[in-house]
């Protein structure tokens, strides 16, 4: 097998754990399993649209499709490993929660990596939770450094770190022109989440 691509999806506007999700629907398509785990994300109250036991909420009919045991497409696993937004949206939790979640979340990633079961791991927020010194560049650079050499790993944030953009093979960013949310227009179902 091809070495394994670190992806790295940046930048202040929207649209970079749509890109990562999108990527994850090429693999499965593609026959690869997927495995994501969402680092500073807020669990969706909704239990019927998930991902089988994962944490990210899907269409019906994205989780028929991939359920179906005819279908010629990879398995996709999801979950939330982060304890929530962190300071915002009515967060209350105390900043060592968040911390303990975003470190269990390495060691989870981890094991990911170990197990052998995925082409594809993408870890949605992971640059954020570093943005929140949650985890630091060292745990992010070394966790990279784990990686299988045929699996391909990709990660979002907010900010650009030098040494992370030095470890990646392919780097975007995603910049904000105009959003919605700037008009008092919230989070759409189907559009956001």
């Amino acid at each position: 097998m091809s070495k394994g691509l670190n992806i790295y999806y940046y930048g202040k506007g929207k649209g970079k754990t749509t890109a990562v999700m999108g990527l994850a629907a090429r693999a499965a398509g593609a026959l690869m399993n997927v495995s994501i785990l969402q680092f500073v994300k807020a669990k969706q109250p909704k239990k019927g649209d998930r991902l089988q036991s994962g944490e990210w909420p899907v269409s019906n009919e994205f989780l028929y499709f991939n359920a179906n045991k005819k279908s010629k497409i990879g398995k996709i696993d999801s979950k939330q490993v982060g304890a929530g937004f962190v300071g915002i949206l009515g967060d209350r939790k105390q900043r060592e929660v968040h911390i303990k979640a975003a470190k269990q979340g390495l060691k989870e990633a981890e094991k990911i990596f170990k197990s052998k079961k995925y082409q594809l791991v993408i870890l949605d927020e992971l640059i954020s939770a570093l943005e929140l010194k949650l985890i630091t560049e060292k745990d992010v650079l070394s966790l990279i450094s784990k990686k299988p050499k045929e699996l391909h790993l990709a990660y979002t944030g907010h900010d650009t770190f030098k040494k992370i953009i030095e470890v990646s093979d392919l780097v975007s960013e995603v910049k904000m022109i105009k959003h919605p949310y700037y008009k008092g227009i919230m989070a759409i179902r189907g559009i956001d989440f």
